[in-house]
């Protein structure tokens, strides 16, 4: 039985172990994914994703090429030039090329929330674990010393507590940071779904109009013959 006590003291030791060890992961994970969102969907982001869709129904390719290669690296001009580029080389695949892009941004945006969704779906069970290891190890003194030892054996059942809580305490920001981050991927694949239509759309415009300035000519052959 000394034996198993050993064990369940490591047990309990190393389960507080890995909760400070996730919540240091935790916290660098959310702070690199915060650096990343913020540099793909601040207020400013907003107002360029806007604008660049206004030119895009203005039917102006060229202005919205320019403006993505001045505004700088992010999401939505790395998408608007990629599309703009490939609209005269491939325009017959360019919807396919446009949703693969929009997968690989969509990746590139999700990379390590698997990391917030694990931690915040497992920490309270790695907590409750550390308090199922430390109420044994309490009874097991209880058992023991017997009444003379109530003092100790409730010490030891409020420390048992501490990791269900310290369980929960990493996992309620943990979760919360998580919906939130994808909250903000769903946003901007949203949006550029919006750009992938409205390039489309200009490009159809583009194709239609020489068809329909041609039509005129060919109405005017006929009536003179």
């Amino acid at each position: 039985m000394s034996d198993i006590l050993i064990i369940v003291g490591h047990g309990e030791t190393f389960v507080f172990a890995m909760l400070i060890l996730a919540s240091i992961l935790a916290l660098a994970v959310g702070m690199e994914r915060a650096v990343i969102f913020k540099r793909n969907s601040n207020k400013k982001i907003s107002r360029f994703a806007e604008e660049l869709i206004a030119l895009l129904r203005k039917r102006d390719l060229k202005a919205a090429a320019d403006k993505a290669r001045e505004f700088g690296d992010n999401v939505y001009t790395r998408f608007a030039i990629f599309s703009i580029e490939h609209a005269s080389d491939n325009a017959h695949g360019l919807h396919d090329l446009m949703a693969g892009k929009i997968l690989e941004e969509k990746i590139e945006l999700e990379k390590r929330l698997t990391i917030l969704n694990t931690l915040g779906n497992n920490a309270p069970f790695i907590g409750l674990l550390g308090t199922v290891l430390g109420v044994i190890k309490a009874f097991h003194g209880l058992g023991t010393l017997g009444s003379s030892g109530a003092d100790v054996v409730m010490r030891s059942i409020s420390k048992a507590l501490l990791a269900t809580a310290a369980g929960l305490f990493i996992a309620i920001p943990v979760v919360m940071a998580n919906n939130y981050f994808s909250k903000k991927v769903k946003t901007i694949i949203q949006r550029l779904e919006i750009l992938s239509r409205e390039i489309s759309a200009s490009l159809h415009v583009h194709k239609a109009a020489p068809a329909e300035t041609k039509a005129p000519k060919a109405t005017r052959k006929s009536v003179k013959r």
